[in-house]
């Protein structure tokens, strides 16, 4: 549709209207929004003031409110699925592997690619198992799992460009092994160690790396998302063809930074991707008590956001669906809000645990449609994998996950110094009082440190 005002613009604003992605033979569109300075719903009549931002994007300024020429006032109100149509989830692959389209539909990745794509979600798995009874063991302080949301990592990971920049919450280490960070590195974050790139700074799981455009994780909930508009921001002033993606579970969307950087990132016209991981769960809430409405991609539309709900459990529709949010991001130079359905399996921390509040049997039942099950059927199918291969790929896996952390466990801790390090450019008098003052309490306790 092209989008430019007519000179006498008016139409009748039909249900499903909103932005959002649909399936068209599964490749996904853009529905564009409603192209007229005017329009009429029902008895009741807007007159917005539109700016032409590009060729195909109107911008909205100011509506002003025209008479009501009905003296019923049920006609003036709306009730939500009158005005948005309910997002349908995107997905490509069926659990036993076979696919709902055309193959040619199908991303357009090699077997190897394929098969990586595989590696990289049954390294993750491996790597949860070790470092969770690593854990329970009182090897480390604490762990989060990703059983269950591997395919949300590696999916949306592989859309990417190494150049884009990923700001995670702490659910994401597929995203990083993905780019290329080894398993040694997350162990010496584990352990806070000397090789810990954080110097023994953060929690377990908060991962940060330069080299993989991946910002450091903080434990405050939500506070990712206006940070990422700035980064994006930024990268739109540079004129750089790249652009963040930030990711948040549905319970971060009850907070409002949430809000604040959406709003933000549509008023800046900034592209960038939020990607929320709806695993059903914020900690112990499950989403039923969070919010109504339809979900979390019902929400761009209040923001004038383009949104696309995908199974999250499938790695191909969330490869396909982050490649095409990237794009029209970039090209179109607006934010898009990815909603990835799937269902957490593990605990929510190793200090939690979880059948308190949900039964086992709701755990089992979703555990039917395990990503990287899925995952395996699919390259079944097709002759590019079998089980003895998969067998030797898991004990291989596991072993390396073995041997980094025993490695990680013998290094040592990063000295004491580090603690006043890295906060000023010049360290202030304050900071030396202080150093100096557990130089002294650590001479007079030898045997306590």
């Amino acid at each position: 549709q092209n989008i430019s005002k007519p000179s006498t613009p008016s139409r009748t604003f039909q249900q499903g209207d909103a932005l959002q992605f649909v399936s068209m033979r599964n490749s996904m569109r853009l529905m564009k929004p409603f192209s007229t300075a005017q329009f009429k719903l029902d008895s009741l009549r807007y007159e917005y003031v539109l700016e032409e931002v590009g060729p195909k994007r109107p911008k909205l300024l100011t509506h002003s409110h025209q008479k009501l020429h009905s003296s019923n006032i049920k006609e003036v109100f709306r009730y939500p699925q009158e005005v948005v149509a309910p997002y349908q989830t995107f997905s490509l692959v069926n659990q036993d592997g076979s696919c709902n389209v055309n193959e040619s539909e199908l991303p357009s990745l090699n077997p190897d690619e394929w098969r990586e794509l595989y590696t990289v979600m049954v390294r993750l798995k491996q790597m949860d198992e070790v470092f969770l009874a690593s854990q329970r063991q009182g090897r480390i302080s604490f762990y989060m799992t990703s059983f269950g949301e591997e395919g949300i990592h590696v999916g949306s990971a592989s859309a990417l460009d190494p150049g884009d920049v990923v700001l995670a919450q702490y659910r994401e280490a597929g995203v990083l092994l993905w780019r290329g960070a080894q398993v040694q590195e997350l162990a010496d974050q584990c352990f806070a160690n000397a090789s810990d790139t954080g110097k023994g700074r953060q929690m377990p799981m908060h991962f940060g790396s330069r080299r993989h455009n991946f910002l450091t994780i903080s434990s405050p909930l939500t506070t990712q998302l206006p940070q990422a508009v700035g980064v994006g921001y930024a990268l739109k002033r540079s004129g750089a063809n790249n652009l963040p993606i930030v990711y948040f579970g549905e319970g971060a969307a009850s907070e409002g930074d949430f809000h604040a950087g959406l709003n933000f990132a549509a008023t800046l016209e900034v592209p960038m991707i939020f990607f929320c991981r709806n695993n059903g769960y914020a900690i112990s809430t499950p989403a039923r008590d969070q919010f109504r409405g339809d979900g979390i991609a019902s929400r761009a539309y209040g923001y004038d956001m383009v949104a696309v709900r995908v199974d999250g459990n499938d790695v191909a529709a969330v490869h396909a669906a982050t490649a095409e949010a990237r794009r029209v991001a970039l090209t179109e130079r607006r934010p898009v809000l990815i909603e990835a359905m799937t269902y957490r399996l593990g605990h929510h921390s190793t200090s939690d645990d979880s059948t308190h509040y949900r039964p086992v049997e709701e755990i089992e039942d979703a555990a039917l449609l395990d990503p990287v099950t899925r995952t395996f059927n699919f390259l079944e199918a097709r002759g590019w994998w079998d089980k003895q291969k998969d067998e030797q790929l898991r004990a291989s896996e596991r072993k390396a996950v073995l041997r980094a952390l025993e490695t990680a466990e013998k290094r040592e801790k990063p000295p004491v110094t580090e603690l006043f390090s890295d906060v000023y450019k010049e360290k202030p008098a304050h900071l030396m009082e202080q150093e100096e003052e557990l130089r002294r309490h650590i001479q007079n306790y030898p045997n306590d440190y």
